[in-house]
């Protein structure tokens, strides 16, 4: 599985404007909700904090990989988005988030949902994956790294 198979390329932003864990959240929703990736933001932005009321998907090293299960979606989509500033994610070693991808699936594609969520885990372990898409100046920057990194496995 490669990441662009369910990253729309025009659900990229290389400068979140959101400086708290909700308004990334609602600004990666809306991001989908502009390519049509699913048809019902306020129950996507609900299902999404619910998810992360049982546990932050703050995973650490600068990284949130928000996500969620619902019914608003027909396939695996995704929004990614990079933070200059950083973020509070509640992150398990306390430390800003700047990179973001955030993954919304159908409720009954368990697979692919974690398939995806171990893909990204994969290539964000990645000190110097992460350190390119840390300093992307723009959106086209984010999808070429994505891109070339997703070619190589």
């Amino acid at each position: 599985m490669k990441i662009m198979d369910f990253l729309d390329k025009k659900a990229v932003t290389a400068n979140l404007k959101a400086t708290d864990k909700e308004g990334v959240i609602k600004e990666l929703v809306e991001l989908l909700a502009n390519v049509g990736g699913i048809e019902n933001k306020e129950e996507m932005v609900k299902a999404v904090l619910a998810r992360e009321a049982l546990g932050s998907t703050g995973i650490g090293q600068g990284i949130g990989i928000p996500h969620a299960k619902t019914a608003d979606v027909k396939n695996l989509v995704a929004a990614f988005g990079l933070s200059q500033k950083g973020v509070n994610f509640d992150s398990l070693d306390g430390e800003p988030a700047h990179i973001f991808f955030l993954l919304v699936a159908p409720e009954e594609s368990a697979g692919p949902h974690l398939k995806a969520l171990a893909r990204i885990s994969r290539m964000l372990k990645d000190k110097y994956f992460r350190d390119l898409l840390k300093k992307a100046k723009d959106e086209k920057e984010v999808l070429r790294i994505i891109q070339e990194e997703d070619a190589k496995n």
